[in-house]
């Protein structure tokens, strides 16, 4: 329409120009009354502002609906443009966690084979233990057989002490062949594996035993379970960044009492400082907090408002 306005407007001010310089070729288009230059000015110039204004106008429209299209479009780029990146970022973190996902996997094999590796040898050095035991016991039973022929009193003695032995075998005799295997495998799981005496217990049970051969098994066994605590404190402490608390926690929830899981978190070497801002990466590497919010959450962990402040200042929160 704007164009027509245009045209219009151009062909009034021609027609005016030509009205203005040669009156005489507009004059036969006007009654006779009102052939004049007069005439001819009023009419086609008024013709000529009314024409320019309502293109002025139109375009002017079309301007606006042409920038209102433009920004239109310039918002739903906008918003694709920050959709894409949206899903980028979220394949970005995905990819990040299978990775990680794929090493703590590929680290907790390394380690299961390790252990296998160290129950093995373990058992083929109680083999040849046992090897070694049974060839001596065979030089003592020989040796005493001699001895005993020279002397008669020394074997009656020796009769004497036979009872205790016997008794001890058939302590022994007693002990059903699902004990023994119990036995067995706990001791292997203590070889390689730190456990509470209840953890321990519910791993023989996982493995098939009831629970008086699985515990029966457990309470056959050599083993300082205060020890046992420590051991495993220094693992989750190896594995993952803890707090004290946090610790604590972690090994009351692995079956020991408050007492051992306390003496174990105290007894290792570590620095909570330390733990505290290796948490706080952790959790920065997947995750946005702001400063209050990762400081909140790391005391939610079980660092003091201290340690934790500290630990955000390190990060550059």
């Amino acid at each position: 329409m704007n164009t027509l306005f245009a045209l219009l407007c151009v062909l009034s001010f021609i027609v005016l120009c030509i009205g203005i310089v040669k009156p005489h070729v507009i004059y036969k288009w006007f009654p006779e009354n009102k052939q004049s230059r007069k005439s001819v000015v009023m009419i086609f110039g008024i013709a000529t502002m009314v024409f320019f204004i309502l293109f002025s106008a139109t375009n002017s429209s079309a301007n606006k609906d042409l920038t209102s299209e433009e920004e239109l479009a310039a918002e739903e780029q906008a918003k694709e443009d920050e959709e894409k990146a949206k899903q980028e970022e979220e394949q970005r973190k995905q990819e990040e966690e299978e990775k990680k996902k794929a090493e703590e996997e590929a680290k907790k094999k390394e380690e299961e084979e390790k252990a296998k590796e160290e129950a093995k040898k373990k058992e083929e050095e109680k083999k040849e233990a046992e090897v070694k035991e049974k060839e001596t016991n065979d030089q003592e039973k020989t040796a005493s057989k001699e001895k005993s022929k020279k002397e008669p009193a020394k074997k009656e003695k020796k009769e004497k002490k036979e009872p205790k032995k016997e008794e001890k075998t058939k302590k022994v005799a007693t002990e059903t062949n699902s004990q023994q295997q119990a036995v067995k495998m706990a001791e292997n799981y203590i070889a390689y594996m730190a456990f509470s005496k209840s953890g321990l217990v519910e791993q023989l049970e996982f493995e098939g035993f009831d629970h008086a051969d699985a515990t029966y098994g457990v309470e056959n066994i050599s083993v300082d379970w205060q020890e046992q605590a420590v051991k495993m404190a220094n693992h989750y402490i190896d594995y993952s960044p803890f707090s004290k608390k946090g610790l604590i926690e972690q090994l009351e929830f692995e079956g020991f009492d408050q007492g051992k899981a306390t003496h174990a978190a105290e007894a290792i070497s570590v620095d909570w400082k330390e733990q505290a801002v290796l948490m706080a990466e952790n959790y920065l590497d997947y995750m946005s907090f702001s400063r209050s919010g990762l400081i909140d959450q790391l005391v939610f962990e079980g660092f003091s408002n201290d340690v934790a402040t500290y630990a955000v200042d390190q990060v550059g929160l």
